[in-house]
């Protein structure tokens, strides 16, 4: 059996194919036609009937009182194995590494793993006033704003210790944005210039409106087997080389300025037998443009405070040194709960697979996958990460 946490050697298990559903703003559909959609659309991707899955890895923040059992029994699908996310944007690809290690042991043939939620904006606030006993008895009762007021404190704690600098947090925005144009799945494709990121409604000092990603409805899943297996299928087989996860990383740590990534991004690099400068394409958690730049420092591409001047220096966008979340982001695509920790994954899919339409990047064989989330009193308390290739 593999330890959760553990540093998995994921042989023998391959991606077979992902979906993705659409993504509404105000969706009037339910959280569960995001689930139900995007595993078929996976299925149907990966050219797999339904009756041959056998594992249900399940995220979602809107979908309690039901659970995996009730989706699995809605979808008409009989488990050998299931999985309920409780890592919000991080659960997906933990999710993913579970699922894995269960085909590896024996105790599933096909696992399909998915995200969604069916937010808008008003439920979305509603959610995070209760989101957790910390936040609901301690935070919401003094306005806190939902988790734009923390993440305000981070970015503004890691610009007076590191100089980092609100337009070198705008060219994050803006090259996603331009990602996003030519996707067509994106809630956002109109470009977005550096001065309307900088000069935009301000919503918690120093955060505009630019740095928030916006609630919406949409769902991912993706279907896990053995190699031998999807060698067989439709699409080219994806396989997941590293991951490594984290919870409550530093308890002592007050302001998230490094997190549980930089104690593991080393172990997986070393595991897949890779160098940073092997890596084709990263897709970060991206809820606010200050995580991206920490999740670079915390990954091990430049030095912890030199993530902000490390995004001024590099080409991020498609045609560069490291293109940065090629689809646009949860920033221009939309953050659909817990589906937001899946979004990065699915894209990284479609990019190793040849499938990303105009905004596919030349020839890509690697991709860094990150995942975060279910902050908590303070701070961001899970973290997560997966290393694909297409070779």
């Amino acid at each position: 059996m593999h330890p959760a946490g553990s540093m998995g050697d994921f042989a023998g298990i391959a991606i077979a194919a992902v979906g993705q559903t659409p993504y509404h703003k105000n969706p009037d559909l339910p959280t569960v036609w995001y689930l139900v959609e995007a595993v078929r659309l996976a299925l149907a991707n990966a050219g797999i009937p339904k009756d041959e899955v056998d594992g249900l890895a399940v995220s979602s923040f809107l979908l309690p009182p039901d659970n995996t059992a009730t989706v699995a029994e809605q979808m008409g699908m009989e488990l050998k194995w299931g999985f309920l996310g409780a890592f919000g944007g991080a659960g997906h690809l933990i999710g993913v590494m579970r699922a894995a290690r269960a085909i590896q042991d024996g105790e599933a043939k096909t696992v399909v793993v998915v995200a969604a939620d069916a937010f808008s904006v008003a439920s979305h606030h509603v959610m995070m006033n209760s989101f957790n006993t910390g936040m609901r008895d301690y935070l919401a009762p003094y306005g806190m704003g939902g988790t734009t007021g923390l993440f305000a404190m981070l970015e503004r704690r890691h610009a007076y210790e590191y100089g980092t600098t609100r337009q070198q947090l705008g060219k994050i925005a803006v090259v996603q944005r331009a990602n996003a144009c030519i996707n067509p799945n994106a809630l956002f494709r109109k470009p977005l210039t550096l001065d309307e990121y900088l000069n935009a409604r301000m919503i918690c000092d120093p955060l505009r409106l630019y740095d928030c990603p916006l609630p919406c409805g949409g769902g991912e899943a993706v279907v896990l087997t053995t190699e031998e297996r999807a060698r067989k299928l439709r699409k080219r087989p994806i396989r997941v080389l590293a991951g490594g996860e984290r919870t409550n990383y530093r308890p002592d740590q007050f302001i998230m300025l490094e997190s549980g990534w930089s104690d593991f991004a080393s172990d997986i690099l070393s595991t897949s037998g890779l160098k940073h400068s092997d890596i084709d394409m990263v897709e970060l958690y991206d809820d606010y443009p200050i995580m991206a730049v920490i999740q670079l420092e915390d990954l091990g591409f430049c030095a912890k405070g030199e993530g902000g001047r490390f995004v001024a220096e590099t080409d991020i966008t498609l045609r560069g040194s490291l293109p940065l979340n090629t689809g646009g982001g949860q920033l221009s695509c939309g953050q659909s709960g817990a589906g937001g920790g899946a979004l990065g994954f699915t894209e990284a899919v479609m990019q190793l697979q040849g499938d990303a339409g105009d905004r596919q990047i030349r020839d890509p064989h690697i991709a860094l996958v990150s995942g975060f989330g279910m902050v908590g009193f303070v701070k961001g308390l899970c973290q997560s990460a997966v290393v694909l290739t297409n070779d």
